[in-house]
C-alpha cells in the first residue's frame, strides 16, 4: 500500500529551446516552477512511491530527460529517444532502459508506459487495464490528466471507478493544469469529486435495483442529511421490507420532509428529484393505491415476489375500505377476505374470479416457495416473460380499479 502518481504524457510542438512551459498554480494558490509537463511538478508536491508515466509513441518523452529533469547520465540513448519521439517511434525497449535514470532524480519507482491512441473500445478497454497493472491493493492513487488526448479526462473517471472496484483503491485526486491563452492563468483542477457524483449515481443504481432506502442513507448521511432522518430511512427500509406500509409510510413523509429543505452537498442534492420521484407513492390517496404503486415499482424491477405480495394486498385492502374494516385488524381483514372469496366463486363466470385466484395462487406459490399445483398457476410460472404479462395485466386492473369488480363488493350486498 503506497501512493501513485499515475499521469499522462502528450504530444506538443517542440522548437530549439524545448517544450512550451507554463506556471501552474495549485487549488491552495501555490505555484509550480515554470515545467512543461505537470507530472514533474505533482511528483515534488505529492511525494509518491511509484510513478507512471502513459504515453503514445509520438508523445514528448524525451523532455522527461531534460528541462524540468537534468540527466548526466545516458546522453546517447537520449539523443536516441529525441530522434525517436520526432519520428513518432519510440519504443517500449528505449522507455524500459531509460527509466531507471529517473529512479533517483525523481526519488521514487518510475514506470514509462506506451499506450494506444485510444481510438476504439478495445483500445480504451486496454489503457484501463494497463492502468490497473500498475496499482497494488489499498494503493492511495493520484491521476493526473492534463496533457494527453482531449477524452481523457472521460478515461480517468472511468478507470478511477475501476480502480475502486478492482483495486480497492482511494482516489485522491484527479489533477487537470488548465491553461488560458488568454490570461495566461493556469489554474490546477482537482476533479476527483466528480468520483463522489459517481458514487451517488451508482448508489442510486443500487436503489433503482432493491427498492431499498436504506441503500440511500449512507449516500445521504455523508451529503449531509441530519441523523434523525437518516434513521426515518432506515426505518422505512425496515418497516417495508417486511411489508409494515403503515409504519414505513410515516417514516418517509418524515424523510422526505426533511430532504425538500436539507442543505445537501452536491452529489445528495443532485439526486433529489429522483427521489422524490420514487416516494410520489406515498401520495396515494388511500392504502390500496399505496400498495398498487408499489406492485407496480417492483414489477418494473423485476422483483415478482414484492409485486404479486403488494398486488394481493391492494386488492383485499380496497374490499376492506369500502366495508369499512380495519385493515389493521387481521381477524377482521381475514374475514373480509374470505368473504370476499365466497362472493367471487358464487358470482357467474367472470374473468375477475379467474384473476383473483390467479393472484392469490401466485401469491402462495412464491410465498411458500413450491410448484404451481394449479395448471393456469404452472403456464404462468414457467417463464419469466409469461410472469411479467400476467403480473402486469392484473396490476394494471388493479390500478383502473376493475379489481376488486366494485359490483361484488358493495356494502348492501356484502355487508
Amino acid at each position: 500500500m503506497g501512493i501513485v502518481l499515475i499521469t499522462f504524457l502528450g504530444r506538443a510542438p517542440r522548437d530549439e529551446k524545448g517544450y512550451r512551459t507554463t506556471t501552474y498554480r495549485f487549488p491552495d494558490g501555490s505555484p509550480t516552477q515554470s515545467v512543461a509537463f505537470l507530472g514533474w511538478a505533482l511528483v515534488q508536491r505529492l511525494r509518491p512511491q511509484r510513478v507512471v508515466v502513459l504515453g503514445t509513441v509520438g508523445s514528448m518523452w524525451d523532455h522527461l530527460f531534460e528541462r524540468d529533469t537534468t540527466l548526466e547520465a545516458g546522453e546517447a540513448q537520449r539523443l536516441a529517444l529525441i530522434e525517436a519521439v520526432q519520428r513518432q517511434e519510440a519504443t517500449q525497449s528505449q522507455l524500459d532502459a531509460m527509466a531507471p535514470l529517473l529512479n533517483d532524480a525523481w526519488g521514487c519507482q518510475v514506470c514509462l508506459r506506451i499506450i494506444p491512441y485510444a481510438r476504439d473500445l478495445g483500445e480504451q478497454a486496454g489503457i484501463l487495464q494497463a492502468m490497473a497493472e500498475q496499482v497494488n491493493q489499498q494503493d492511495c492513487v493520484h491521476l493526473d490528466v492534463t496533457h494527453g488526448f482531449r477524452h481523457l479526462p472521460m478515461l480517468a473517471l472511468l478507470s478511477a471507478l475501476h480502480l475502486q472496484l478492482v483495486r480497492k483503491a482511494r482516489i485522491e485526486g484527479i489533477w487537470y493544469g488548465s491553461f488560458d491563452p488568454d490570461t495566461g492563468d493556469a489554474p490546477v483542477l482537482d476533479l476527483s469529486g466528480l468520483l463522489r457524483i459517481a458514487d451517488a449515481i451508482q448508489t442510486f443504481a443500487r436503489f433503482e435495483k432493491d427498492g431499498d432506502y436504506g441503500i440511500l442513507e449512507p449516500l445521504l448521511r455523508s451529503a449531509g442529511l441530519a441523523e434523525h432522518s437518516c434513521e426515518n430511512l432506515r426505518k422505512a427500509a425496515y418497516y417495508e421490507n417486511t411489508l409494515n406500509l403503515t409504519a414505513a409510510t410515516g417514516e418517509l413523509r418524515r424523510a422526505r420532509s426533511a430532504l425538500k429543505t436539507a442543505q445537501l452537498a452536491p452529489e445528495g442534492a443532485l439526486l433529489l428529484p429522483a427521489i422524490d420521484e420514487r416516494l410520489a407513492w406515498l401520495d396515494g390517496e388511500s392504502q390500496s393505491e399505496k400498495q398498487i404503486r408499489l406492485a407496480r415499482l417492483a414489477l418494473e424491477r423485476r422483483d415478482y415476489l414484492r409485486a404479486t405480495l403488494y398486488a394481493f394486498e391492494a386488492v383485499i385492502t380496497a374490499v376492506c375500505r369500502i366495508h369499512g374494516v380495519r385493515i389493521e385488524d387481521f381477524d377482521a381483514r381475514d374475514a373480509k377476505r374470505r368473504e370476499y372469496e365466497e362472493t367471487l366463486k358464487a358470482a357467474a363466470c367472470r374473468k375477475d374470479k379467474d384473476d383473483y385466484f390467479l393472484l392469490k395462487n401466485l401469491r402462495n406459490q412464491l410465498a411458500h416457495g413450491t410448484r404451481g399445483t394449479v395448471g393456469e398457476v404452472q403456464r404462468t410460472l414457467l417463464d419469466e416473460p409469461s410472469m411479467r404479462r400476467a403480473l402486469d395485466r392484473i396490476i394494471g386492473k388493479i390500478e383502473r380499479k376493475e379489481m376488486p369488480d366494485p359490483v361484488l363488493i358493495q356494502p348492501d350486498q356484502n355487508g
